[in-house]
């Protein structure tokens, strides 16, 4: 079928030839993350049908996003013209409704080929049998399927850092990724970790912080030793503070998120060492000095694996909720136990969810190939460079589609918008919530609506708001979801989706 190599080779490369170099990070000075949506079809071969043979499949990236960033509570905007989160895994997902919204054009209005194929109810639609989706992120998500414990007996290869930044660490992904003030205070200086830093000075250090270890550990592919893939350390927060994991190793630290416990939520004790975070709760990216309202992408991961990826408007138009087979890292900091606690095991005892919602086991997988402009890479590249290595400001969007195809933004607007512009209907992202919500009403208003599906017939619907509540399995599901496992999830009020 596919190797998680596979999966990276092919994104990294579409990376480089399909993206342009507007948006991308100053390869000298900036880095960023990057995430991608891949289609797998097997490929029809009719001169054999041994089952003993491997299926070969077609690999094809449907949508892509990078970006490092989010906005602020009090930058948000009531008329859905601005990108809330810009983080890479966020942006991919968003470049795959915009892909999704296409094809369903296609079968539903110029009843041309598609992905899709009709459901067994009026104007619903559902995927081709043979078709899958793959979910790749160059790193693993902000949030809970960072906090990756670290064993005295691991060989953590990493990128050469010099002394001091054992003492004087910066955020590596935050709300915007940037360094904060939050310097570490309560690290024990006499912890095993910190004496090895200052002991081995021109020995490669970890390097820690207050904040996410997506790229904080391994030099390049080629050259650089396979990343540790912590395979012992499905630890809960009393064994992390006991400093052993279940087989008797001692857990010397772990790897930190800069993603803060929402309100509500325990909180994390901020102990020295591997008792610093608590593990397994929902948590908010944090911006520079003003609180987002942006859930990390481990909770946003994990919401999805439940009500799939299209959203409630797209809900409209599905018999079943668009799931991804699997979810493919890069080569970074990992943890698989991490990873599923944070993406299945928060989940995994709900029940009671509408026919066609349900936890999906999701398969995890780790490429060994290095994201050519991640934080690790650059740094590498760089040695002793002057100057701050820093993330880069802008996102890119991307989606197979015929028309404008591309979307560069910053700071959740379109690159180049001034101030002044703000209000144009160019200065509206494509993958904004009101672009979308008027790629929907177009795919509507080009169907009959004798052939609307029953949700879209038994009432007169205007708002935003009134289109999504009105998917009633899908926020049944979504009730569902909050009552057994993240009832502490932050909503926008409702006055933010009043756009028609």
């Amino acid at each position: 079928m596919w190797t998680p190599d596979e999966i990276a080779s092919l994104c990294y490369e579409h990376y480089r030839i399909r993206l342009p170099k507007q948006g991308k990070p100053d390869p000298n000075r900036e880095w960023t993350l990057l995430a991608a949506m891949v289609k797998i079809q097997p490929i029809a071969d009719l001169a054999c049908d041994c089952p003993d043979k491997q299926v070969q499949v077609t690999k094809e990236v449907v949508s892509m996003g990078t970006g490092t960033k989010c906005i602020g509570q009090s930058k948000m905007r009531k008329s859905g013209d601005i990108l809330n989160d810009s983080h890479a895994e966020v942006i991919a997902r968003r470049s795959f409704q915009r892909y999704l919204l296409h094809q369903l054009y296609l079968v539903a209005a110029l009843k041309e080929d598609s992905i899709f194929v009709p459901g067994t109810q009026r104007g619903l639609w559902k995927l081709k049998p043979d078709l899958s989706f793959v979910f790749f992120s160059s790193h693993t998500p902000c949030g809970d399927a960072s906090i990756i414990p670290m064993l005295e007996f691991e060989d953590q290869p990493c990128c050469p850092v010099s002394r001091d930044w054992a003492h004087n660490p910066s955020v590596e992904a935050s709300g915007d990724l940037e360094a904060t003030e939050d310097k570490r205070k309560c690290e024990d200086p006499n912890s095993p970790v910190a004496k090895k830093m200052r002991l081995e000075p021109r020995t490669p250090a970890r390097k820690f912080a207050n904040g996410e270890a997506h790229h904080r550990s391994f030099g390049i592919q080629e050259s650089g030793p396979v990343p540790p893939k912590v395979g012992s350390c499905n630890l809960t927060s009393e064994e992390l503070a006991t400093g052993l994991d279940p087989s008797g190793a001692k857990v010397v630290d772990v790897y930190r998120t800069g993603a803060k416990c929402v309100p509500g939520e325990a909180g994390d004790p901020g102990k020295p060492g591997a008792a610093y975070h608590r593990v397994g709760l929902l948590r908010v990216k944090p911006g520079r000095g003003d609180r987002t309202c942006s859930m990390s992408c481990s909770d946003k991961l994990a919401r999805w694996n439940v009500l799939g990826f299209q959203g409630s408007l797209l809900m409209h138009f599905l018999e079943e909720p668009i799931y991804v087979s699997a979810v493919v890292i890069g080569r970074c900091p990992y943890s698989q136990e991490a990873m599923r606690r944070a993406l299945i095991g928060r989940c995994q005892n709900i029940s009671a969810l509408p026919k066609g919602f349900g936890v999906q086991e999701v398969k995890i997988q780790q490429s060994d190939l290095l994201f050519e402009q991640s934080r690790c890479a650059v740094q590498t590249r760089r040695a002793d460079s002057p100057g701050r290595l820093v993330p880069c400001g802008a996102a890119i969007s991307w989606s197979a589609v015929p028309e404008q195809p591309l979307d560069v933004t910053a700071n959740g607007f379109p690159q180049g918008t001034t101030k002044k512009g703000i209000r144009s209907l160019q200065a509206r992202s494509r993958i904004s919530k009101v672009e979308l919500f008027r790629s929907f009403q177009k795919l509507l208003s080009s169907i009959s609506e004798d052939k609307w599906p029953e949700s879209l017939r038994v009432q007169k619907l205007e708002t935003y708001q009134e289109y999504k509540e009105a998917a009633s399995a899908y926020q049944e599901a979504w009730s569902t979801l909050r009552k057994h496992a993240f009832g502490s999830w932050i909503r926008n009020p409702p006055d933010y989706h009043q756009f028609k």
